[in-house]
């Protein structure tokens, strides 16, 4: 598993900005889903897991272990986080390439930087853009003309 480093002067104890790059371009579009508000994320997060069961062929923990969870887990944080701190609608999409998945998250907010949490007591949150990076292979991000895209890369 590959981690983005920090930017220098920082550490994943302390606020950093989440490295800009574009993600691998091997990866084929599965799904598409589009949330308005965090009441969205239940129905978003059973639909994300029948998706990943389905292109398994049988329950995707028996094929890709604990690939599907850690799936579901980064999605429902990076889409947390893009309908708390970004612009509305915020867009999920879920793109394969054989047992690795790719996971893009973007909202309208072209003025904020994803940044990991620092150091925080238990329980005051912010630890979306960590758990991205301590379970997917890569993360990253990037800014179009019209959204900030968040991308985490997880695969068996």
């Amino acid at each position: 598993m590959s981690t983005p480093s920090a930017p220098s002067g920082s550490s994943p104890s302390t606020d950093g900005g989440l490295p800009t790059s574009r993600p691998p371009a091997r990866f084929t579009p599965v799904r598409r889903w589009v949330l308005d508000s965090l009441a969205d994320l239940g129905g978003f997060r059973q639909q994300l897991r029948g998706e990943i069961d389905a292109r398994s062929g049988e329950p995707a923990d028996a094929v890709l272990g604990g690939v599907a969870h850690d799936l579901v887990l980064v999605a429902s944080e990076l889409t947390t986080n893009g309908i708390r701190h970004g612009r509305p609608p915020t867009t999920v999409e879920l793109l394969q390439d054989g047992d690795h998945f790719l996971l893009t998250v973007a909202d309208h907010d072209l003025s904020g930087v994803p940044r990991f949490a620092g150091d925080r007591p238990p329980g005051d949150g912010g630890y979306g853009l960590q758990i991205a990076r301590r379970l997917a292979r890569d993360v990253g991000w990037y800014r179009t003309d019209t959204v900030k895209v968040i991308w985490a890369e997880l695969g068996a």
